[in-house]
């Protein structure tokens, strides 16, 4: 990097989470640089708009002033939850870096301390994503518990607020979010991903630059985490294959299986699609060498879509999108 102490000009979201992860990453990337990192706040479409945001495109709606702000160079840098980025990148932007990922699993903040299995009859369980109604309620169908997902939207305030205030039995959120904002001890149950697959590249995030900064782009890498960016390669190619966007019914992980402590032996990519209502779910997995290259995890993706196509995904989420 040049020598300059100039700030470099982080873009975020102005929400707490989103504050949260900007300035851990800035702190990594002042201590890569030399260089001090200020936040740049930018107001997005998807956090000023009260409408569901399966029908105002999903949470791509959270990245597209960011990205502006990106093109336009009123910001150096930006740095985005990955499960929210489309999947097609831009050809002047680059994904510098993914660090190291958080914890994948989604989780629920119930009354009482509940666990999900412990939920009375009845229970109304909140959550803004097709793709956890549509798992939690096959669980429920499988398991014969009776639950009620109800659609919410709002910060991690909001959403655990109705839960404190009985409007709500439990709440769905991320691990990671709740790690990087510092309130994991709120959780009462841990979603195994045998339960509720994430969203492909849920609890990793992106950091985001012109693609002719190459100083830039050289000094981000130093933040990149091989592991996790083959992981939601596949992740993420996966939701491609299938012409799904961020808010379609669609989980996916990529697990790396070790053979002892550093010995890392195969990938597992695991996919599910389903209906909101859980009456139908296509859930493949597919485990082989971990790739190598960009490519090689893009083509695990793919194969496990086309299998997953082929027992009738498409369908399912042709459903969702009317």
């Amino acid at each position: 990097m040049s020598t300059t102490r100039e700030p470099l000009r982080l873009g975020t979201r102005r929400s707490k989470l989103a504050m949260a992860q900007s300035g851990q990453v800035a702190d990594a990337v002042s201590r890569v640089t030399g260089r001090p990192v200020e936040l740049v706040e930018i107001t997005t479409y998807g956090d000023t708009s009260r409408e569901n945001l399966a029908q105002i495109g999903g949470t791509g709606v959270f990245v597209t002033a960011l990205r502006d702000a990106l093109l336009r160079g009123e910001i150096d840098f930006a740095v985005h939850s990955l499960k929210d980025l489309p999947t097609t990148q831009p050809e002047d932007l680059v994904l510098a870096a993914i660090p190291v990922r958080e914890d994948p699993r989604d989780v629920i903040v119930a009354r009482d301390a509940l666990k999900f299995t412990d939920l009375p009859r009845g229970a109304r369980i909140g959550t803004g994503s097709p793709r956890r109604m549509a798992q939690l309620n096959a669980y429920a169908r499988s398991h014969g518990l009776d639950i009620e997902t109800v659609p919410i939207r709002g910060n991690v305030d909001t959403r655990i607020g109705y839960v404190r205030d009985g409007v709500l039995d439990a709440v769905v959120l991320a691990a990671a979010g709740l790690n990087r904002i510092g309130r994991i001890d709120e959780v009462t149950d841990f979603l195994s991903a045998d339960t509720v697959l994430p969203a492909p590249g849920q609890g990793a995030l992106a950091i985001e630059c012109a693609a002719d900064n190459a100083d830039l782009i050289a000094a981000l890498g130093e933040l990149d985490d091989p592991r996790t960016r083959v992981a939601v390669t596949a992740e993420r190619s996966l939701l491609a294959a299938l012409e799904a966007g961020c808010s379609a019914p669609v989980g996916a992980l990529a697990d790396l299986l070790t053979d002892g402590p550093t010995n890392v032996k195969e990938m597992r990519l695991r996919g599910v699609v389903g209906t909101t209502d859980g009456s139908r779910l296509v859930q493949l997995s597919t485990t082989g060498p971990v790739p190598t290259t960009h490519e090689g995890a893009g083509a695990l993706g793919r194969e496990l879509a086309a299998e997953m196509l082929a027992q009738g995904a498409a369908g399912l989420m042709g459903e969702q999108a009317q």
